[in-house]
């Protein structure tokens, strides 16, 4: 009875207990899966510790610097005093003068000095950290601005070309690399033989001179420029800095720098090009006074050619000028030596009409034309282009007659002094012909051989004594 007593007794707490650990067995093995999905999770999220890790640490900068603990949309030292803000520019070269655009382009560094002190921070070296261009649009830096520039641009070549140096105390350094083309007043009035003054001018574009103040950083000194800088048709004379103030009606004064440039004109190439070609025909137009004055073709044809070449060598020099209102130096003397060419045409146009007058009156005189050339005076001129006086055709012709005479008496003779007649005729046609020479020589053409050349050097010697 007992026994029976004490196996219900133990079949009842068998049945009482065992759902129990069936349960707790199923919640104990979801949370060994959950432990084994947490690890996995840790893995996971050290993994991406690890990953961030490295995305952090290029911007250390950030909290050396306390970037963020600023707004650098405000300039340092902001409701103070201006912020000083030192300017200093290495020249690389000047890549072209235009005198049509009235512009030059020039390259170069220009580097700006200043002290941010939320940029500080702590060294034991004291050394200086330089950055690239990833940090400048984080920070605070001059908005300097050229005037008058037509275009502009930053070198980016392989990367942009900036450079950012922060010293512990704060003075920070930023350098970049511009190329500028800029405007420049030139003044054309002794073209070739001028010397133009440009400048390149710096500027803040937002800050006054309450906000911000520039200056040259070393002085005079703070322009320097390359030795090899040269140009094509310029010799550079002289680099300076300069400074002063630029007043606008609706936002104040500002400070304004100064890059001033002298610039010379090689005066060589403008001699080869304009003045000597000019100066040959000049001399060229004189030839004709040493022409016959019956010769109308050849005379008329120097002229023309002479006046042509030189509406070219004027066209040329004007195509590669600006059309300014006032009169340069240059073309004086191209305009001066076209009216020394044309003059010499019209010499020549006095001196046919003066030649058709002349002998209209000598044939008035005489009544008629003797021979058989039975024209008028004003026919004077034969098909030939040249002038033919009667005295002259008739010397001429008796000549010939002699001539024919003489050699049909050598043929039927067949006598020694063939030779001594043939010496006297030579001797009497150089005569012939030296005294036709003299005779038709106007004593206009006898002036203009003087005079031309006289008036043209004086002109030069008073044109180069005033331009040079």
């Amino acid at each position: 009875m007992v026994l029976a007593s004490q196996l219900v007794f133990f079949s009842y707490i068998w049945i009482t207990l065992m759902p129990n650990a069936f349960a707790a067995s199923d919640i104990k093995t979801p949370s060994l899966r959950c432990s084994t999905s947490v690890t996995h999770t840790c893995k996971k999220e050290t993994r991406m510790k690890k990953v961030d890790n490295t995305k952090v640490r290029p911007m250390k900068y950030e909290q050396l610097l306390h970037i963020e603990d600023h707004d650098f949309a405000i300039r340092p030292g902001f409701g103070g005093s201006p912020v000083p803000v030192g300017i200093d520019v290495q020249v690389e070269s000047i890549d072209s003068i235009s005198e049509v655009n009235m512009d030059f382009t020039m390259t170069f560094y220009l580097r700006h000095y200043w002290k941010d002190e939320r940029l500080s921070f702590p060294s034991t070296t004291n050394k200086s950290m330089t950055f690239d261009h990833r940090l400048i649009k984080k920070i605070w830096v001059p908005d300097i601005f050229f005037v008058h520039s037509k275009r502009s641009f930053i070198h980016d070549t392989t990367m942009e070309n900036f450079m950012l140096r922060v010293d512990p105390d704060g003075n920070v350094l930023f350098s970049v690399r511009i190329t500028v083309s800029a405007m420049c007043l030139m003044d054309f009035s002794r073209f070739p033989l001028d010397t133009q003054n440009c400048s390149l001018e710096l500027e803040s574009y937002a800050y006054s001179e309450e906000d911000l103040m520039l200056y040259w950083k070393y002085g005079n000194k703070s322009l320097n420029t390359e030795e090899h800088i040269s140009l094509s048709q310029f010799f550079i004379e002289e680099f300076s800095a300069s400074s002063g103030l630029a007043f606008y009606s609706s936002t104040g004064w500002y400070y304004r720098l100064f890059i001033n440039f002298v610039l010379r004109r090689h005066i060589f190439f403008f001699v080869l090009k304009t003045y000597f070609p000019a100066m040959l025909m000049v001399m060229l137009s004189w030839v004709s006074f040493w022409i016959d004055r019956r010769a109308v073709p050849a005379r008329v044809s120097l002229g023309i050619t002479t006046v042509l070449t030189m509406s070219t060598i004027i066209t040329g020099v004007s195509a590669s000028m600006p059309q300014v209102s006032y009169i340069k130096a240059v073309d004086v003397y191209l305009w001066v030596s076209s009216l020394f060419v044309f003059l010499s045409v019209i010499e020549y146009a006095a001196v046919n009409y003066l030649t058709t007058v002349e002998e209209r009156k000598q044939f008035k005189n005489r009544g008629k034309i003797s021979g058989i050339y039975n024209i008028d005076a004003v026919e004077a001129m034969a098909f030939d282009g040249c002038y033919h006086d009667s005295e002259t055709d008739m010397d001429q012709t008796s000549f010939s007659l002699h001539s024919e005479e003489g050699s049909m008496r050598g043929r039927f003779t067949g006598s020694p002094s063939t030779d001594s007649s043939r010496i006297k005729r030579r001797k009497s046609l150089g005569g012939n012909i030296g005294r036709i020479i003299l005779e038709n020589t106007h004593a206009i053409d006898t002036y203009s051989r003087i005079l031309f050349p006289i008036v043209y050097i004086i002109f030069n010697l008073i044109y180069w004594g005033i331009y040079v």
